[in-house]
């Protein structure tokens, strides 16, 4: 048995969960029902990360105390991942005493002991209105590189370049608008630039399964790219712990919030008479072992994968087993957006009468092992809700049921352990393996093609038939039936776990473990009645959440000059129906790739140096890297969209589009035409 701590990233007490958010809570949440399936002791730790200016500055807005705030949105955050059927351990904040208590052991360790904290001046943006230090995110201005105005005060979007806020032109406080001053504070310092510090993470980050291939690339890019001290302390006023000895010094939140995963366990541990040692410290034997699992999403990789495993090791903490790391969310293709009607909240989506469990479906058709982006597409949800959850697995029972309802007194006869029931069954160690590697789409492949098998088989016999026919047989084809849907209700609980303890009750069974796999409905046992499990999906749910106050309805644009580049799925030109009018206005042309280079800084995008014939060449940037090495593509010839209006994005200039296709597995195919094309044919 394994003993396993799960934990996913922390939500900010600033704002509402969103359907990006339950990416990552949903993908925990059914990886961590899978385990406990199989009988591992699991516990699944979450809390809200409550520290920061921006709650203390939002607090002030609405005219209460920071505690106040954080208190009613955890109430909120609660009752939202409840509705989505989320089943923490133990949900809790990060502004408990448990946390404080470690957050000060961990940095007293490191002063103490490892020698790894150092003090240091610096200079930083003052405002003198709102007497307070300016953070990063409160400093705008125009970019010191291009000239780029209203940018941040650590990067810019437009060109890409990083910097200090102290390198802005013309800088204003986000806050009140006038020109910050310079002023000097003393800061306290991790030294992750010390070679103790580096050696133990190049060693760390190759352990096998430590990270995803693609994480562990990125990773060794910061290596190259050298490492900084990094600044854990923020001053007064700032809401958090104050560092110890050093009154008006405060923890940034970005050290205490991850500590809070062992705060949380902490009090769960006092709850439940846990061993919180036995988690929290150096394993010495396998025997003792026992894993610490992280979900993340990518963008906060260098904390999980750098800070916060160098601090736990050389304060005498143990350090994660593995981090999972995943991509982002887009909606119907767009970054979620209020203007554009994306952002979406937890809370709209069940105001709109959207069954919880369509959207864990979903994801669960989308998501892989890979830190690639999902995309939430409302028809393709529509589809997969209707045509493969209610049309190919629930239809099963209802198809069935009824015969053995009516015909035979609710009880089941004796089924012949034929070919279907056996290969649904050899096909657990496959499905279990996928579950556990989070390849959650060959998942639901799997089962949906044993689903197909199920319905076919009763297409075959067709039991309305045999109710006049065959009584006999009837009995039969139906507890078979039946048996197989009790089979793939056991393979989908993880992800359907209310509907699936109402197919428990209909099929009089107690709750479903792993090992019931080798278990089987007996000659004479008795079902209930059957009631329905489930409602079709209805678009006019869909057009009541794009409608909600927080996801205005998008308004109409057939521009082919707005569709983003970045996202894979680059042909998917259009996101509403269009004219053919509007479609001939796409100019499509045959290009070989003369070059294909990687993009400094990008995790996804390659730069493609495009031949079009009759000496016309273009560059652009491509999505494309997760599919391909740039020594695959050189002298490809592929399609290219040839009159969209060039780009400047962040990484560059982009001259046009070239199209690929994706699947739910995170592959990436660049298209490419038949043999005798040239470079400038167009395409009809």
């Amino acid at each position: 048995m394994r003993r396993i701590l799960v934990t996913s990233a922390l939500p900010y007490a600033n704002g509402s969960i969103h359907l990006g958010h339950l990416v990552e809570y949903l993908q925990t949440d059914i990886w961590v029902r899978f385990q406990k399936m199989l009988g591992h002791e699991v516990h699944y730790i979450c809390a809200d990360d409550t520290h920061g200016t921006p709650i203390m500055l939002r607090a002030e807005k609405e005219g209460i105390t920071p505690d106040e705030l954080i208190s009613r949105v955890s109430i909120e955050h609660k009752n939202d991942f409840n509705k989505f059927f989320i089943n923490f351990d133990y949900y809790g904040s990060t502004n408990d005493q448990a946390t404080k208590e470690i957050a000060s052991d961990i940095y007293i360790r490191l002063k103490n002991n490892a020698k790894l904290i150092s003090q240091k001046t610096i200079e930083q943006f003052y405002d003198p209105e709102k007497m307070l230090f300016l953070s990063d995110r409160y400093v705008r201005g125009t970019c010191p590189k291009c000239q780029s105005e209203d940018q941040y005060g650590d990067s810019c979007e437009v060109c890409g370049a990083t910097y200090r806020p102290t390198e802005l032109i013309n800088p204003i406080s986000a806050l009140s608008g006038v020109t910050p001053i310079r002023k000097e504070s003393d800061h306290y310092f991790f030294q992750l630039s010390d070679p103790r510090c580096l050696n133990f993470l190049e060693k760390w980050v190759l352990q096998p399964n430590r990270l995803q291939p693609e994480a562990k690339n990125k990773i060794k890019e910061w290596f190259v790219a050298g490492f900084s001290d990094w600044d854990i302390s923020r001053d007064s006023p700032y809401f958090g712990f104050e560092i110890p000895d050093s009154p008006g010094k405060y923890f940034y939140v970005w050290l205490d919030a991850p500590i809070g995963y062992f705060g949380s366990f902490k009090n769960l541990c006092e709850k439940k008479s846990l061993d919180f040692e036995s988690y929290v410290s150096p394993q010495k034997s396998e025997k003792e072992k026992t894993e610490l699992i992280h979900f993340i999403g990518k963008d906060i990789l260098y904390f999980h994968a750098l800070f916060f495993p160098a601090i736990l090791h050389f304060a005498g903490y143990r350090t994660p087993t593995q981090i999972y790391a995943h991509g982002f969310l887009t909606i119907n293709g767009q970054k979620m957006s209020k203007s554009r009607g994306t952002f979406i909240t937890a809370n709209d989506y069940i105001r709109s009468e959207l069954n919880p469990e369509w959207l864990r479906y979903y994801y669960f058709s989308k998501l892989n092992s890979s830190l690639q982006d999902i995309d939430l597409n409302f028809d393709e949800l529509l589809l997969k809700v209707n045509g493969d959850l209610i049309g190919k697995f629930i239809n099963i029972a209802s198809r069935t049921s009824k015969f053995i309802n009516s015909q035979f007194n609710n009880t089941l006869c004796s089924i012949v352990n034929g070919k279907l029931l056996v290969e649904i069954r050899n096909k657990e160690a496959v499905i279990s393996q996928h579950y556990d590697n989070r390849e959650f789409s060959k998942a639901l492949r799997e089962i949906m093609r044993l689903a197909d098998n199920v319905n076919q088989f009763i297409d075959t016999e067709k039991p309305w038939k045999l109710k006049e026919t065959n009584s006999k047989r009837l009995q039969i084809v139906c507890s078979t039936a039946l048996e197989a849907f009790r089979l793939l209700t056991l393979y989908l609980k993880p992800v359907l776990p209310v509907t699936c303890c109402k197919i428990e009750q209909f099929l009089n069974i107690k709750s479903l473990t792993w090992d019931d796999i080798n278990n089987r409905l007996e000659d004479g046992h008795k079902i209930e009645n059957y009631t329905h499990l489930m409602h079709r999906a209805d678009k006019k749910c869909i057009d009541k959440l794009e409608s909600t106050p927080s996801s205005p309805k998008p308004k109409k644009d057939l521009s082919i000059n707005n569709k983003k580049m970045e996202t894979k799925n680059s042909t998917d030109i259009y996101q509403q129906n269009i004219s053919i009018a509007d479609f001939n206005r796409v100019k499509l042309k045959i290009a070989r790739i003369t070059k294909a280079e990687e993009v400094g800084g990008a995790d996804k995008l390659l730069r493609l140096h495009l031949d079009l014939g009759e000496n016309i060449t273009r560059k652009v940037l491509a999505g494309i890297k997760l599919g391909y090495k740039t020594t695959d593509l050189e002298g490809k010839l592929t399609v290219m969209v040839t009159n969209l209006e060039p780009r400047k994005m962040k990484f560059g200039i982009s001259e046009g589009m070239v199209l690929a296709a994706s699947d739910d597995s995170g592959g990436i195919f660049l298209l490419s035409p038949d043999s005798g094309a040239e470079p400038g044919m167009e395409v009809k």
